[in-house]
C-alpha cells in the first residue's frame, strides 16, 4: 500500500511538471510600445504597466516606453508582425478602439489571429453626459426628446464616423428608435472640446468615457452623467449613476486596455509575460494604481483574453455591418 501511495504521489508530481507551461527567463530589454503620441490612453496603459510590474517585482529590469503613433494602433500592429514577430521583449498596448478598427479592416491585411493576446489590465466604459442644468434628468427623458425630434438633439464625442465614440452615439440613436443616418453628430478632437461645446449649448449630450467624466467632475466641470454603458454600476463617484440597461435601454460599451506580443514569440516567453501580469494584477497595489489611472477592474490574461478579443472583434464586425460601415 505504501508503495502504491508513493508511486501515485510521484506520478502526480511528474504529471504536474509535465503539464505545467514552460516559462522563459525575464526579457533582457523589455519595452512597452504605445501606438500613439505621449499623453493619451495608450501612454497611460504603458505607464501603469511599467510601474506595476516594477512594484510587484515581476520585472526587475527597467522597461522603456516607445511611441509608435498611427491609426489607433494600426502602425504598431503592422510593425510588430512584419518586422519584429519574435521579439520577446516587446509588449504592445491595445484598446477597445483598436479592436473596433481591426474588425473594420483598418489594420490592413492582418487580422485578429496575427498576434498573441497577453493581458488586459483594466477597462473604461461609455457614458451619456449632459450639462448639470440640462432639462434631461435621466436617460429616458433624453431618449424621449431624441425620438420626438432627432433634429433638436445634437450628440458630440471625440471621434469621427466609425470610431468607438461615434458607435456610442449610433447605439444611443438605435436604442431611441432613431435612424442613425438622421442623427446629428459633431466630432471633436477630444473630451475637453466636447464638454466646452456642451457647456456652450452647442450640443445637448456628450458620449464620453466614465473615467474621463469622473476626472472632469472632480475638476468642477458642470456636467451630469445620465447613464453608464455597462452591465452593472461602477464603483466610486459614479456608484449612484444607473446603467442604461436599468433605465430600459440595453446599451453596453466596454473600452478595455491591454497588451499583445508578436506572432512568433515562443510559448515560454509568452507564458513569462502572462505569469508576470497574473502576479502583478493579484496585488492590492495594482488595484490602487489602476484606480489612480482612471481604469476599472478588468484583469484577464492568456486564453481567456484571447477568447474575449475574438468575440469582441466578431461582435464589432457585426455592429459595423449593421451601420453599413463595412460590407
Amino acid at each position: 500500500m505504501r508503495t502504491l501511495i508513493r508511486y501515485t504521489a510521484v506520478a502526480a508530481t511528474l504529471a504536474a511538471v509535465s503539464f505545467s507551461p514552460i516559462v522563459a527567463a525575464e526579457p533582457n530589454r523589455p519595452e512597452c510600445i504605445a501606438p500613439a503620441q505621449p499623453g493619451g490612453g495608450f501612454d497611460i496603459t504603458c505607464r501603469l504597466t511599467q510601474a506595476a510590474l516594477r512594484d510587484s517585482k515581476a520585472l526587475t529590469k527597467p522597461m522603456r516606453i516607445v511611441y509608435m503613433p498611427g491609426g489607433v494602433g494600426a502602425v504598431a500592429y503592422n510593425s510588430i508582425i512584419g518586422q519584429r514577430p519574435a521579439d520577446a521583449g516587446a509588449i504592445v498596448a491595445f484598446s477597445g478602439g483598436s479592436l473596433l478598427n481591426l474588425a473594420q479592416g483598418k489594420f490592413g491585411r492582418y487580422g485578429v489571429d496575427d498576434v498573441r493576446w497577453v493581458a488586459a489590465v483594466g477597462a473604461d466604459y461609455g457614458v451619456a453626459v449632459v450639462r448639470d442644468d440640462s432639462p434631461y434628468k435621466d436617460l429616458k427623458s433624453l431618449m424621449e426628446a431624441f425620438r420626438a425630434d432627432p433634429s433638436k438633439i445634437v450628440l458630440g464625442a471625440g471621434g469621427s464616423i466609425g470610431s468607438q465614440d461615434w458607435m456610442k452615439a449610433a447605439l444611443t440613436a438605435r436604442a431611441a428608435n432613431v435612424d442613425y443616418k438622421k442623427m446629428r453628430f459633431v466630432a471633436f478632437e477630444g473630451g475637453g472640446e466636447a464638454v466646452t461645446a456642451l457647456r456652450g449649448g452647442h450640443i445637448q449630450a456628450y458620449m464620453g468615457d466614465a473615467a474621463e467624466a469622473m476626472t472632469m467632475m472632480e475638476g468642477g466641470a458642470p456636467i451630469r452623467v445620465l447613464a453608464v454603458y455597462h452591465k452593472e454600476r461602477l464603483p466610486g463617484r459614479l456608484a449612484n449613476v444607473p446603467t442604461a440597461t436599468e433605465q430600459g435601454y440595453p446599451i453596453e460599451w466596454p473600452i478595455i486596455r491591454g497588451f499583445y506580443v508578436g506572432p512568433k514569440v515562443s510559448d515560454a516567453d509568452y507564458n513569462w509575460w502572462k505569469e508576470a501580469f497574473d502576479k502583478t494584477m493579484a496585488t492590492p497595489e495594482f488595484a490602487q494604481t489602476q484606480q489612480k489611472q482612471g481604469l476599472f477592474p478588468f484583469n484577464i490574461t492568456g486564453a481567456a483574453l484571447d477568447t474575449y478579443v475574438r468575440e469582441q472583434v466578431k461582435s464589432y464586425g457585426e455592429l459595423a455591418r449593421s451601420f453599413e460601415l463595412i460590407k
